[in-house]
């Protein structure tokens, strides 16, 4: 556990633990963060952003993967303020994606709440289950499984 545990992560904060950048870094903030149990993850959908261009032409829907990647790094944001790896050069890989169903189109002007809740917790591997929110309907569920390594270690 962290130090001193933060509550809300910025984008600069965000950018010191998970090595994403434009155009794949799909979360600009974190809240609710409980260390080792759960965060909120904030992602506001914009029209500008490059799958719009191809997803689909004249009617623009956030693709499905991308809406669970945000579930994922929201858990990265979590699991590197959790273990104290701010500016660790961590990175996360996915391992298994499961009970993942898609139930809304997530559009440009929506604000994505990312929920994520840990199921299990080890030294590397992780288990986490996600919802993703545009207010109080659910968009996407799913449980994912991500291994935490850090090049340098």
């Amino acid at each position: 556990m962290t130090s001193s545990p933060v509550a809300d992560a910025d984008i600069q904060l965000i950018q010191k633990i998970i090595p994403h950048r434009y155009p794949f870094l799909l979360i600009d903030r974190v809240t609710r963060i409980v260390p080792n149990e759960s965060a909120v993850g904030i992602k506001n959908v914009t029209v500008n952003e490059p799958h719009f261009q191809g997803h689909f032409p004249g009617i623009p829907i956030m693709p499905g993967v991308t809406v669970v990647e945000a579930m994922a790094q929201t858990a990265a944001v979590m699991v590197g303020l959790s273990l104290d790896m701010v500016n660790s050069e961590m990175l996360v890989y996915f391992m298994a994606i499961d009970k993942c169903k898609f139930r809304r189109k997530v559009v440009p002007g929506d604000v994505l709440e990312l929920h994520i809740t840990v199921k299990r917790k080890g030294a590397k591997v992780w288990k986490f289950e996600g919802a993703a929110m545009v207010g109080d309907e659910v968009a996407a569920e799913a449980e994912f499984t991500a291994m935490m390594d850090n090049p340098g270690d």
